[in-house]
């Protein structure tokens, strides 16, 4: 007998006839609006965007269904009288508009949150400042590789909700949750993975305490027989611990844990009671560079663990390429090896690439300021990089703080600045030397140049592609 998804047909029962708003046109938002037009309900949408600067494909389908839109800056003044609205991650869940609406008796929440609510399977949500996609990468092809029905979504992946329907109890939803997308988050993944949290989009969030908490939202949700895995060497998410429903399970690199998953002299192990077993030994078969990776190893061994046999996890993290745009090979021009880390938005993701080779760095860094401090980078940049090229908004502060401590140090490293990506490549050809590395590495967002750090970093490869 087939399936069916009780919840499922209960919610869409609900939405016939209801006025639904939709804020955002962005990726996650799209597949709603033939969705709740196909089942009756009631559609507009807003977006800051003037009409314009809208995707002429978009217009069309708007127009198509004949669903209604206010676009532009203050597009949400017209935020009035509705039953349900679904807010993009970019729109931060306490504005004034959204608070009226709520007080009117609005249900107010997001495509990922309906996915987590309406889903009948296992859901494990994964966040953290630095990690989150290789790890999300990683639990998916684990849980792939056993033979679970898998979906894989949130920031990477595609959007689940109108997949929802696919969707049984022996399914499992992987799930990559940002900040943002947490910040109201009323429900939680059976299985929470914390990778780290240090400090990251303060441009959007009032301070890095709002930004903790948001992570939080991850695992507040979840009763007792929820899991959370958390990293002991972070100070943040080890402390998050004592605040956690249901089970907890650390990992770590740097501790030799008597419950968790630990990297050991080259061997993840897991360890219960003190008595630990080897899960697998990170060789040369491992295609994961930096410790940092590692560590995003334990985490998806710990999330897995009780889904998946230790001999199929080693097997699929074996296979595991990789995540496109973080410590990405691109190839090999006159002895100089380049490497994408476009991903790298922050600077401590930034460090992490860097402490992954042992060669030299050419390093190109740089971009949108999220409005973070630049001081911890500039030793490891010393100690790794051996020319510095800087571009965008971020290139003053790297560079001060880079200066400050070469002066303390006594130290001189060639700083090199630049206006665009393409001059950027350009000076690395021309300055890189056999046997050192290309490293793309921006330690800021890409909003100044780029619409995301994917198009960020295909550009970075188109370029180097074109090298002669």
């Amino acid at each position: 007998m087939a399936y069916v998804n009780e919840k499922l047909q209960e919610f869409e029962r609900y939405i016939r006839n209801k006025k639904i708003a939709i804020i955002g046109l962005g990726v996650s938002n799209l597949p709603l609006l033939d969705y709740f037009c196909d089942k009756g309900a009631q559609v507009t949408v807003f977006d800051k965007k003037s009409i314009d600067e809208i995707d002429k494909s978009i217009l069309d389908k708007i127009k198509s269904r004949c669903i209604n839109f206010t676009f532009g800056e203050y597009s949400l003044v017209n935020l009035v009288g509705f039953d349900m609205i679904f807010r993009s991650p970019s729109c931060r869940p306490d504005i004034p508009e959204l608070n009226a609406e709520r007080i009117r008796g609005a249900i107010v929440t997001s495509e990922i949150e309906m996915v987590i609510e309406l889903c009948p399977g296992r859901v494990i949500g994964i966040t953290g400042s630095d990690g989150k996609t290789t790890t999300t990468s990683l639990i998916y092809e684990i849980v792939k590789e056993k033979g679970y029905q898998c979906f894989l979504g949130g920031n990477i992946g595609i959007p689940l909700f109108t997949r929802i329907h696919e969707m049984t109890p022996e399914s499992i939803v992987v799930l990559e949750l940002s900040s943002f997308q947490l910040m109201d988050m009323k429900v939680s993944p059976e299985i929470a993975v914390i990778t780290n949290v240090s400090p990251n989009h303060l441009d959007i969030h009032k301070s890095y305490e709002e930004y903790i908490e948001c992570k939080k939202n991850i695992f507040k949700n979840q009763d007792e027989n929820g899991k959370v895995v958390l990293n002991y060497d972070n100070d943040i998410t080890r402390e998050f611990s004592s605040e956690v429903n249901g089970k907890v399970r650390f990992f770590s690199r740097k501790t030799r844990l008597d419950n968790g998953v630990i990297y050991d002299n080259n061997i993840i192990k897991s360890c219960e009671d003190g008595v630990r077993m080897h899960i697998m030994t990170i060789d040369e078969a491992v295609s994961l560079r930096g410790m940092h990776n590692y560590e995003n190893i334990c985490a998806a061994v710990a999330a897995t663990e009780d889904l998946v046999e230790p001999f199929i996890q080693s097997r699929a993290i074996t296979k595991f390429k990789g995540v496109e745009h973080r410590l990405e090979f691109v190839r090999t021009i006159k002895g100089v090896k380049w490497y994408n880390d476009s991903i790298g938005t922050s600077p401590t993701r930034t460090i992490a690439g860097l402490n992954s080779f042992d060669e030299k760095i050419v390093l190109i860094a740089g971009g949108y300021d999220k409005h973070l401090d630049y001081t911890c980078i500039a030793e490891p940049i010393i100690k790794n990089v051996s020319k510095l090229i800087l571009i965008g908004a971020t290139a003053d502060k790297i560079e001060q703080a880079v200066k400050t401590e070469l002066d303390e140090q006594k130290k001189e490293l060639p700083i090199y600045r630049c206006s665009t990506l393409e001059e950027c490549v350009n000076k690395a050809y021309e300055i890189a030397t056999p046997e050192e590395i290309v490293l793309f590495s921006p330690a800021s967002a890409s909003f100044d140049m780029y619409k995301n750090f994917m198009e960020r970093g295909q550009k970075f490869k188109d370029l180097v592609d074109q090298l002669e």
